[in-house]
């Protein structure tokens, strides 16, 4: 909280504020790291898909602003004075059909209990695969000349 109260203090003369949020489970590199995390939120996903009720990082941060901090009302925080937008995730059904799923899946099982897929999908896109329009096949010419200072596009 350390770092969030620094920037309040320099905020607070202008009427700003700093605040942490607790987000849902979504695909980042330090995510995929940890060991397990990437089958959780596999679990989660297609949990979570089959409710309605999944949020990519953009529609979990638009829901943030759109309902936390400019829905026009105070701004609700927990015991600790944070925002919490995990709680589709942390709801009970959720939570226990991800436990359900937890003890039955297997290789074998893995697509029809999870969303290995979207996980995936999402994971590459994080490096730049798996974008619709690019030809990942096509030649490329890793050498690109730029122009000198002063000379080119960026001078007119």
């Amino acid at each position: 909280y350390g770092a969030a109260d620094r920037i309040e203090g320099k905020l607070r003369s202008e009427g700003g504020h700093a605040f942490i949020s607790i987000n849902k489970a979504v695909v980042t590199q330090a995510s995929a790291a940890i060991p397990i995390v990437p089958l959780y939120n596999s679990i989660l996903y297609r949990v979570m898909k089959e409710k309605g009720i999944h949020e990519g990082c953009i529609e979990q941060i638009y829901r943030l602003f759109r309902t936390r901090l400019q829905s026009g009302s105070d701004i609700q925080l927990d015991e600790d004075g944070r925002i919490r937008i995990d709680e589709l995730e942390l709801r009970e059904d959720v939570q226990a059909e991800v436990a359900n799923r937890w003890l039955q899946v297997t290789t074998e099982t893995i697509d029809e209990l999870t969303d290995y897929e979207g996980y995936r999908a999402d994971f590459l896109r994080l490096f730049g695969f798996g974008l619709k329009g690019v030809d990942y096949e096509a030649d490329v010419d890793p050498v690109v000349e730029f122009p000198k200072s002063g000379q080119g596009p960026a001078a007119s």
